[in-house]
């Protein structure tokens, strides 16, 4: 087992690492654009939980305003996505970022996706075993319906990918995910910003 984690973190370094040569133009692209349309503001960071509930900073692309309403209060995030951040997360880019996280360790290629830290509170003991492995820029979760799918459901195929986790499995997510992206569907981008937040499963 030990072996096949240091496998998989080393083909998570290179691939990161390859990934970020081979999109430079592009990460450089959508820097100079952010650069100059958020007034100096290209990234967004937020604590997310990662393996073992371990907290560390996501990076992403910033896509969305800090605007409020009249009372102060945060708009809600479909409000507050600007047309280039909108353009940016069609072309699915917004996540590439964190190749970075991936470089660091703190994060897989293939993984449950991190989400928020106040979710924590509300998982079942079940739900919780998603942060058993590295959470990931792409998932199981992602390429199997993550628009059409509840929470519960999402939980689930995370739970079943920590539990069949492979080599062959990531290369077939990967896989999956190229093919989405290609198709403009948005797969790694995270959609959970436009659901309503998880507030636990309910149990009769």
């Amino acid at each position: 087992m030990a072996r096949a984690k240091y496998s998989k973190g080393f083909f998570d370094k290179l691939g990161a690492l390859s990934l970020l040569l081979l999109l430079s133009p592009m990460f450089l692209l959508v820097c100079f654009l952010l650069f100059f349309y958020n007034k100096g503001e290209v990234f967004f960071c937020q604590e997310r939980p990662g393996l073992n509930s371990r907290i560390f900073k996501i990076i992403k692309f910033k896509t969305m305003s800090d605007a409020r309403g009249l009372k102060g209060e945060a708009l809600p995030d479909a409000d507050r996505m600007t047309p280039l951040g909108k353009w940016i997360r069609s072309l699915s880019l917004d996540e590439l970022p964190q190749l970075f996280n991936v470089l660091k360790g703190e994060m897989s290629l293939v993984g449950p996706r991190p989400l928020l830290k106040e979710y924590l509170a509300v998982y079942s003991d079940v739900q919780q075993r998603r942060h058993e492995v590295k959470p990931g820029i792409t998932g199981w979760a992602q390429v199997n319906g993550r628009n059409g799918i509840s929470w519960e459901k999402k939980f689930a195929l995370d739970v079943w990918y920590v539990e069949h986790q492979s080599f062959s499995l990531d290369v077939k997510i990967l896989l999956l995910t190229l093919t989405q992206v290609f198709r403009r569907e948005g797969i790694t981008q995270d959609h959970h910003a436009f659901m309503e937040p998880f507030k636990g499963t309910h149990q009769d």
